[in-house]
């Protein structure tokens, strides 16, 4: 779907979206597959019709949720934003929600004005499944000493090359580099969340470190050797991808 519009005059808004990832193959368009991004400009069409832009902050994959997700949205529509709001609310399946609608400054971009964002994993740490988790946590019914992946964790935190954590593919070229300014494993009950900021993310890098810490857990990785893995710039050092399903993109920093 191709939007075009005049590039006279033309209001930047700021969209915030929360959504249920596991509706959705990701953010960005696809030919054959249901997206965020096809959902809202379907949406956008019905009350702006059909010449607008929108940036959204981040790619998600299948099956991945949004607690904050933010989209910059062009459009010479003089809507007022709670009206865009409501409509959109109207119109966007019930998987996707509009939370907020402001206007920005014309240069405001949704992903390249962003300072850092925040992602949670969710695990459930339990014998027995949790049927309203499903889709929702990754289930893991092995002991997890969250004190000892917490301290293992640290040693993400920094500007580091994360070539050993990132699915490489054309998306992924030039500097590997992000500076991670924290990284927590902590329990509430059965529930266990993994937080991480950085000022970016390779493909797939967050649930590569989840992955490691699993394999830190298990023993099959040295609780200090996070390190060594880092510096030798290979994917097949690090742990296994983990499954998308406990991954939220939880905070955009602007």
């Amino acid at each position: 779907m191709q939007h075009s519009f005049d590039s006279d005059n033309l209001r930047n808004l700021l969209l915030t979206l929360t959504y249920d990832g596991k509706c959705f193959h990701g953010w960005q368009i696809q030919q054959n597959a249901y997206t965020v991004q096809e959902a809202l400009q379907t949406a956008l069409s019905k009350i702006i019709g059909d010449s607008f832009d929108v940036k959204g902050c981040s790619r998600t994959d299948s099956g991945v949720h949004a607690n904050m997700y933010c989209v910059s949205l062009k459009t010479a529509h003089p809507i007022p934003c709670e009206r865009l709001k409501a409509a959109l609310n109207r119109w966007l399946p019930l998987s996707v929600a509009v939370t907020a609608c402001s206007e920005a400054d014309a240069d405001f971009h949704a992903r390249y004005s962003c300072k850092s964002k925040e992602y949670i994993y969710k695990i459930w740490n339990a014998q027995e499944r949790n049927p309203f988790l499903e889709g929702y946590a990754l289930h893991y019914r092995y002991p997890l000493d969250v004190e000892q992946l917490h301290r293992a964790a640290q040693a993400y935190v920094g500007l580091h090359d994360y070539t050993s954590f990132c699915t490489l593919d054309n998306r992924e070229q030039g500097d590997m580099r992000r500076n991670v300014m924290g990284f927590s494993v902590t329990r509430d009950g059965n529930l266990v969340t993994m937080r991480v900021e950085a000022d970016g993310f390779l493909y797939n890098m967050v649930r590569i470190m989840v992955g490691t810490l699993l394999r830190v857990a298990q023993g099959k990785i040295p609780a200090d050797g996070i390190s060594a893995i880092i510096e030798k710039k290979d994917r097949q050092f690090a742990g296994p991808t983990a499954p998308a399903c406990g991954l939220y993109l939880n905070k955009v920093r602007y």
